[in-house]
């Protein structure tokens, strides 16, 4: 499903979803060549989303690779998508039913975010191929392990605002430590980073081309762990595509910078409006659709993450996704994006300047003991 937004045409993809509780076993397939244990998320018709059952699936068998493989590979299956994000209608539909008590948000963000910080601190190296849509859960998935490699065909974006949710999946992390204030322009924006750019942003490590990324997976069987980084380096030295092209939001970094310097929204939408250039204009367009309740929330969340680690940023997080499960926005943006799709949702709040610091405080409140994210 898409969502698009006021920026430069761009399209931001959710998933099209089925049932996150689906039995079918075929959701992840586990293979080994050698001693390198090889992912495959296997929904290419939901653009690899997420499914409970495949977080529940991937857990266990890293934690059992650790000890055994010398290193772990991620993919996607098809041409589409390494992982479009987690599957926030089927995550959302005892809410928008009126059911906001169903466990299903919680146990879903519970252990997804322990898979992220599995992916972050796995004791061997772990490669994820970011080949097509790398979106929200699919950044989880890939972007706290050493090594991205992205393509011609990647795609990354965090789009959860415009749904009324927050970069969540250790976005937290990740996002402040970009360059700049370039993080807090992409969890508000959504702003989509394509093909080599992603290597620019810091999102990826390494580049190769989308037809020999199998002859990459059978290279690095062969090789081992030991040779890693020399395999990785080689494809990305010959990966034609974009070659010696500059990064696209290069002219625009400094405007981003200025533009985003404060921790006030407020401040950020009067700034984008003061600045009156083409691309502060659009940009300034497209904020003010999101929700005002998440646009505030995540900002105070890159403001916090700055300075935890990965482990506390999904503690953390983990109490924000309870607090969005509990109220309003989350849900009207998932309808009026997702199912109705007539692109129109009704924000409560409806601007930020509604968006009070009790608001902000319960987010970030701690949760009752049994109920916060142990490791």
């Amino acid at each position: 499903m898409a969502l698009r937004g006021a920026m430069s045409g761009t399209l931001l993809r959710m998933p099209t979803l089925g049932r996150c509780m689906s039995s079918l076993s075929d959701e992840v397939l586990f293979n080994v060549q050698n001693n390198v244990g090889i992912i495959t998320m296997n929904r290419p018709k939901q653009l690899n989303a997420l499914t409970l059952n495949m977080i529940r699936a991937m857990h266990p068998k890293l934690m059992e690779w650790e000890k055994k493989m010398e290193l772990v590979i991620i993919k996607g299956a098809g041409e589409k998508a390494f992982c479009a994000g987690g599957d926030v209608v089927a995550i959302t539909a005892p809410g928008r039913q009126g059911d906001k008590a169903d466990p299903l948000p919680r146990q879903f963000f519970h252990n997804e975010y322990r898979l992220n910080l599995l992916t972050g601190s796995l004791a061997v190296p772990y490669v994820a191929l970011q080949d097509g849509i790398t979106m929200g859960g699919g950044c989880g998935m890939s972007v706290h392990g050493k090594y991205r490699v992205c393509t011609e065909k990647t795609m990354f974006a965090m789009p959860e605002t415009a749904i009324g949710f927050f970069p969540d999946v250790g976005g937290a992390h990740f996002l402040p430590r970009l360059r700049g204030r370039l993080g807090l322009f992409l969890a508000l924006s959504g702003y989509r980073l394509k093909g080599r750019d992603n290597l620019h942003a810091g999102i990826s490590t390494h580049v190769c081309d989308s037809a020999s990324l199998d002859d990459l997976v059978s290279e690095i069987a062969e090789a081992g762990a030991s040779r890693l980084e020399a395999v990785l380096d080689s494809y990305s030295q010959k990966a034609a595509f974009d070659a010696g092209k500059p990064f696209s939001l290069a002219p625009h970094l400094a405007t981003i910078d200025r533009c985003f310097a404060s921790d006030s929204v407020p401040d950020i939408l009067a700034a984008l409006q003061a600045d009156g250039s083409e691309f502060a204009t659009k940009i300034h367009a497209t904020l003010v659709k999101m929700s005002p309740t998440a646009m505030v929330i995540t900002t105070e969340q890159l403001r916090r993450g700055a300075s935890l680690s990965l482990a506390d940023c999904l503690r953390m997080e983990l109490r924000m996704a309870y607090r969005f499960a509990e109220d309003h926005d989350f849900y009207e943006g998932v309808r009026a994006l997702l199912v109705d799709k007539d692109q129109s949702p009704v924000w409560k709040p409806t601007t930020v300047a509604e968006v009070t610091a009790a608001t902000v405080e319960r987010y970030f409140s701690h949760l009752p003991a049994d109920e916060e994210l142990t490791f």
